[in-house]
């Protein structure tokens, strides 16, 4: 199946004056083992972060450090990668190894990756300028959220704790199971004189979160 690159480069507004390099920022290592995405993905990453990092110093000028990062780390972090890629439809971009040539559903890290190696493709092709501008147009209601910084549930826990016990939580891992491209952890947490509580997730850390989230509710 053809893919047709003049429709996300409409929707991003951007028109490319190398064509081989947005494809290969959407490019997966299985489908090409040398000419792929993974390098423009880490250049990717930094500017994006930069021109976040920016934003916020402009949007936020007398906020302390520790709320900026809060709020830096929301705006960049992998699940909003993924939602952004997810608004311009990037999956149908996105060349992966498919031998018969079916309608796969392509995993989640590798869209949103994809996601940042476009930004890095863009700036290699048209350079800050405009790469700033594509980015506070696909995160323009991203940033207008993190007008609202919510304490995630472990520093909320560990505050509490520190407050009432001068201790900090105590977190164990539980189990890793599932196969490496699609683990699942638990993890449970427990406060001086309390049971565990459990938490399950993709990832060690929201794995954590959630078993902070199970124990706040319980103490409240």
């Amino acid at each position: 199946m053809k893919i047709n690159y003049q429709d996300l480069q409409k929707i991003i507004k951007v028109k490319f004056k190398n064509l081989d390099l947005l494809i290969q920022s959407l490019t997966h290592k299985s489908f090409d083992t040398k000419k792929n995405n993974e390098k423009i993905e880490f250049l990717g990453d930094r500017v994006l972060g930069l021109i976040i990092a920016k934003k916020l110093l402009e949007i936020y000028p007398d906020e302390k450090e520790g709320i900026l990062d809060k709020k830096f780390a929301s705006l960049v972090n992998k699940k909003t990668c993924l939602e952004i890629a997810k608004k311009i439809n990037l999956e149908k971009y996105i060349l992966t190894f498919n031998p018969n040539n079916k309608k796969i559903r392509i995993e989640d890290k590798i869209i949103s990756d994809s996601c940042e190696a476009l930004i890095g493709a863009i700036y290699l092709d048209k350079g800050l300028t405009v790469t700033e501008k594509v980015i506070l147009d696909l995160w323009k209601n991203e940033i207008k959220k993190s007008v609202i910084t919510q304490i995630d549930a472990k520093t909320k826990l560990q505050e509490l704790t520190l407050k009432n016990f001068k201790k900090l939580p105590i977190y164990k891992l539980i189990s890793n199971t599932g196969p490496r491209h699609k683990p699942s952890f638990r993890v449970g947490v427990k406060l001086p004189n309390t049971k565990y509580f459990f938490g399950l997730g993709k990832s060690k850390k929201d794995a954590e979160q959630n078993a902070a989230i199970r124990c706040l509710k319980s103490i409240k």
